[in-house]
């Protein structure tokens, strides 16, 4: 991980200049996956959400907030990156409750593209995106990026956090310093079909179980879909009204099978019967929405057809024809493996071209 740091200061006033602050919103920002904004600023709660915005000035600052995430162990602590005009400035996890990061300064104007984006997931906490403090004599000095039209949505767990894509080892350890969302197989697809991302996925979690060694029902997706996260204070209702989604893909059982496998003629059917619940709850939130479900890259190769099984049941239920399932090709051991086994950056490159050519066929893209 870059660890480059921030100078902690203001931008410098020059001759003839106008500092001015600017609180981020969707006045002035675009804002990408679940956020929640309150009178401090933009929170970055799920893997991959960000602010892009594009600012015309001498020099800026903004203003970072920690959140609760900042107290926990160095090891856990919410991960973070800065972009301009499409280059890394820092990659860095947050360890105070507030600071002042400079973004650049310069004697002249310029209109620099800032993105600031959650790299580690909702699980370790939000990073939050407050005030910018700007050198400027521009009236609007900050206005949105450009959104692109093409919008899809990722339900699902660690594999689409992007886990431990930068360990060293498969016996590593989890730690969101070797997590990072733009490795995710969903960022890379997106970014090869020119699309708009929204992710909701918690490390461990399922649709019965979580990972465990006997039953999790504490780490379930479905009971939080509805909330922009699951930690307090972030479990509130998501905005499905104002964020649509061509298509939304659906990447969870993999934590189930370690539930599933130990008793798997008693405990298939009922993943298979609250799969194709969860399927209801998916469609009524997104009612335009193309949905695909998939499975394998971490095999759980009994379980998938137990998803085939749940997307026919819900067909058959609801007459719905806009969804399908396809199997995804299990990881290469030749290909290595991420912290705890789990993909990694070839098996996720890989994977984000299969999911790119999926979402091609069933949206009838041409590119």
């Amino acid at each position: 991980m870059d660890t480059n740091s921030y100078r902690q200061a203001q931008p410098a006033p020059s001759r003839g200049s106008s500092v001015r602050t600017v609180s981020l919103s969707a006045d002035f920002a675009r804002i990408v996956g679940r956020t929640l904004t309150d009178s401090r600023g933009v929170w970055l709660v799920q893997s991959g959400s960000a602010v892009e915005f594009d600012v015309r000035a001498r020099s800026a600052s903004v203003e970072i907030l920690g959140g609760y995430g900042h107290m926990a162990d160095p090891a856990f602590r919410p991960r973070y990156a800065v972009y301009l005009d499409g280059e890394l400035l820092t990659d860095t996890t947050v360890s105070v409750p507030s600071q002042c990061a400079e973004l650049f300064r310069g004697d002249s104007p310029r209109t620099v593209r800032v993105r600031i984006m959650l790299l580690s997931e909702a699980n370790n906490g939000p990073v939050g995106v407050g005030k910018l403090t700007l050198d400027t004599g521009t009236d609007s000095p900050v206005t949105a990026a450009p959104a692109p039209e093409l919008r899809i949505e990722f339900i699902g767990d660690s594999i689409t956090c992007g886990y431990g894509v930068e360990a060293k080892e498969c016996t590593d350890q989890f730690t969101t310093l070797t997590e990072n969302f733009t490795k995710s197989y969903a960022c890379i697809a997106c970014g090869l079909l020119g699309a708009e991302y929204s992710a909701v996925c918690y490390s461990g979690h399922g649709i019965i179980s979580g990972y465990t060694e006997g039953e999790r029902t504490d780490q379930l997706v479905p009971p939080f879909y509805r909330n922009v996260g699951s930690l307090p204070g972030l479990d509130v209702p998501w905005d499905f009204a104002s964020h649509r989604y061509d298509a939304v893909v659906i990447n969870l059982g993999t934590n189930d099978a370690s539930f599933i496998d130990q008793d798997f003629g008693a405990r298939a059917d009922e993943f298979a019967e609250r799969y194709a619940e969860f399927l209801k709850t998916v469609r009524g939130c997104n009612p335009d929405s193309y949905i695909v479900c998939t499975l394998g890259v971490m095999d759980c190769l009994a379980e998938y057809p137990l998803i085939e099984r749940a997307v026919e049941s819900f067909r058959a239920a609801t007459g719905d024809k806009r969804i399908t399932c396809f199997k995804s090709t299990p990881q290469d051991p030749a290909d290595g493996y991420g912290a705890n086994w789990h993909p990694s950056e070839v098996t996720h490159r890989k994977a984000a071209r299969e999911m790119a050519d999926k979402l091609r066929a069933v949206l009838g893209l041409t590119q």
